[in-house]
């Protein structure tokens, strides 16, 4: 199950994040032919790099609307359902990169990344929350930590697919930005043979007895007693409740700390940089003084970083003075690549893992698809702003291009440190009571003010 539904989801968005690499010169160039052959004007530089970062970053335009139906969409059709009619977007902005060329319109370049934009935003919010919902307890962080290995290997695929041997050549880039269509394909041919989430069938529809089968499903075995309990008694705790909306939360003072989190962990998560490597990663390692020839290859490596520290995160469950010195002392332009690689390592094993699970453990069934609605939003909003600011910053910072984002990942982790609870191995219920008293800690200290000056 787990496999199925990654295939067509997080393994999505990684492979539309590397697959833009590639072809930037060639898209470039059709930008510029396009505009030529319309209007008979010749595009200069920083016209051209404004219409490319368009089209890289409104992807990220389309997460974001994608992570704002993806809410009102797994309510109505079910976590499932909602990956499987997920694919309409994927399919439409497939056909669309085909044609483009035969076109000659990049304007079907946008509109297709915007569909696979779409698709992301809602796979990267439903799948880690169909897996939280599905997973036993002890097993939880490992399979919602999955989502983020297959964001990673689709990182990898789509660098290696990206390489000019197979199709990242001038003939084959159109052939390359519709390749996405065959991973959805896959999980179109094998997700309707697994169940919905048993706490979707259970809290939501109020079938016990399609939750029981669920649950054997994918257990392989009778249902423990304690494990329906738990969702049962999650049923009781939302009963009458309807599904709260995003503008809800934020006026509602008892998830006020989980609202917080969410959002400064989602924000983080782009505002670090590491997806900024991916959609310029050529950019980023010519100016690290790696070689026009061995860029391709070098690539692949910060998508096999990330690949490695996501599967290590999984199993441990059960960059400035180089670049200042590259262009005097020959070893440096290597050491500069060794510290990118280190600094997708780092974010392989902390931030790409937990920042989809937290709305999961941290929310109840009412409030789940509204969180996951506004964490997506921070994330893809956020990813849109770095997108479109981060060749500028290479352009402008040079050396120093990491220095804003090693400032973000320092107060991301005060923050966590000092605020955020741990929630490994523990219900829903205990988490909500710690967060309770952070929430309430202000009315808790007057009432035992006024407790003691009556005494």
């Amino acid at each position: 199950m787990v496999t199925s539904a990654a295939i067509g989801g997080t393994l999505q968005y990684g492979y539309n994040l590397a697959i833009m690499n590639a072809p930037t010169i060639f898209i470039q160039n059709f930008v510029n032919e396009t505009f030529r052959e319309r209007w008979d004007i010749q595009l200069q530089d920083y016209q051209v790099t404004l219409v490319w970062t368009v089209i890289v970053s409104i992807f990220s335009l389309g997460g974001l609307s994608g992570s704002l139906i993806a809410g009102p969409m797994t309510i109505r059709f079910g976590r499932k359902k909602c990956l499987l009619l997920n694919n309409i977007f994927l399919m439409a902005g497939a056909v669309l990169a085909l044609s483009s060329r035969a076109a000659k319109s990049f304007e079907m370049i946008i509109i297709s990344r915007v569909l696979v934009g779409i698709n992301a935003g809602i796979s990267m919010n439903v799948q880690p929350m169909y897996f939280g919902e599905s997973a036993p307890k002890h097993l939880r962080g490992a399979v919602s930590l999955s989502s983020a290995v297959f964001t990673a290997f689709g990182v990898v695929l789509g660098q290696v697919i990206g390489l000019r041997e197979i199709l990242g050549s001038e003939p084959c880039w159109q052939y390359l930005l519709a390749s996405n269509a065959i991973p959805g394909l896959i999980q179109l041919l094998t997700l309707p043979w697994f169940p919905e989430s048993p706490r979707y069938l259970l809290i939501d529809r109020g079938d016990k007895e399609a939750c029981v089968k669920a649950l054997r499903q994918l257990r392989g075995c009778e249902v423990q007693s304690s494990e329906l309990d738990e969702i049962l008694q999650e049923q009781a705790e939302t009963k009458g409740m309807r599904a709260s909306r995003p503008w809800e939360l934020f006026t509602d003072r008892s998830v006020r700390w989980q609202l917080l989190s969410v959002m400064i962990i989602s924000s983080a998560m782009q505002l670090c940089g590491n997806d900024s490597i991916y959609f310029y990663a050529s950019y980023v390692f010519k100016e690290a003084g790696i070689s026009d020839e061995a860029i391709q290859y070098v690539t692949i490596g910060t998508g096999t970083c990330e690949f490695t520290a996501c599967i290590i995160a999984n199993c441990a469950y059960f960059s400035s003075l180089p670049t200042c010195k590259q262009h005097k002392i020959s070893w440096m332009p290597y050491l500069s690549m060794t510290c990118i690689f280190t600094y997708i390592l780092s974010f392989g094993m902390g931030p790409a893992g937990v920042t989809g699970i937290l709305p999961t453990e941290i929310f109840n069934q009412a409030a789940r698809p509204a969180a996951y609605m506004i964490a997506g939003s921070m994330m893809w909003l956020n990813l849109f702003i770095t997108g479109m600011i981060f060749p500028f910053l290479v352009s402008e910072l040079s050396q120093f291009c990491f220095v804003p984002f090693g400032a973000v990942c320092l107060l991301a982790a005060l923050y966590v440190g000092l605020f955020l609870p741990e929630t490994k191995g523990k219900t829903l219920s205990v988490i909500t009571s710690e967060f309770h008293k952070l929430n309430f800690k202000a009315q808790e200290k007057q009432c035992s003010s006024a407790t003691q000056a009556q005494g």
